[in-house]
């Protein structure tokens, strides 16, 4: 049977975007993998970049910095990235879409240039990475806006990858952006941080729900058939 796109996107509507590795194998295996996600995501947000990003990264140095400070300078987003979280076999994405199929191109720019850098480096391994169609939930008001990033920047204490404790120490989500803890500006933050008074506030409306979402967790597979 053959997949097929179910969600419509919209402009100016934000959705819930997620997918796995193939028969949930691992997509992100060491730092190196990491990083070139996160590099992966800021590069192609962007409208139509004049170059793959693997030829991008060929730029001697001292022409690749002012390369990618034009791209983020003068081109259009096609999506703005709300928040993030790469985990060992899955990702998610919270997204806005600025421009007609925005979502759909990022996500195929994404996962195609990322399969293409895991592939070459995985010399034995060929073909797709992640699943088919990836899923997409639109948000329909702020209460869910406000659950779901908070259950993409947990997920690695939900899925026991590291402790509530360090969870500020997770690198491959876009928490540390939104704590100040990462210099990096991937994502558009302040339409979440806006909603809180100070760092403080927001991090204990993170924490308040880890316990539940954990219990959530282990029972998973007893409310999903």
């Amino acid at each position: 049977m053959s997949q097929y796109r179910k969600t419509i996107f919209a402009n100016d509507e934000i959705y819930h975007v997620y997918n796995r590795g193939i028969d949930k194998r691992p997509t992100f295996t060491s730092r190196r993998e990491y990083k070139r996600a996160v590099l992966t995501l800021d590069y192609y947000r962007y409208e139509k970049p004049p170059l793959r990003l693997s030829k991008a990264l060929t730029i001697n140095l001292e022409e690749r910095k002012p390369f990618f400070e034009n791209l983020r300078n003068k081109s259009e987003k096609i999506v703005e990235i709300v928040a993030y979280c790469l985990m060992p076999n899955h990702f998610h994405l919270l997204l806005k879409q600025k421009l007609d199929n925005g979502i759909s191109t990022f996500v195929s720019n994404f996962t195609n240039s990322y399969t293409r850098f895991f592939n070459t480096r995985n010399k034995k391994r060929e073909g797709p990475l992640f699943q088919g169609v990836f899923k997409a939930v639109h948000i329909e008001d702020n209460e869910q806006l406000l659950h779901i990033q908070r259950y993409i920047h947990i997920n690695p204490v939900v899925s026991f990858i590291v402790s509530a404790k360090y969870l500020d120490n997770y690198e491959w989500s876009s928490l540390q952006e939104y704590v100040g803890l990462d210099e990096k500006i991937i994502c558009d933050k302040e339409i979440i941080l806006d909603q809180f008074s100070s760092i403080k506030n927001y991090k204990k409306f993170l924490f308040d729900q880890i316990n539940y979402a954990r219990k959530l967790k282990e029972i998973e597979h007893l409310l999903i058939e």
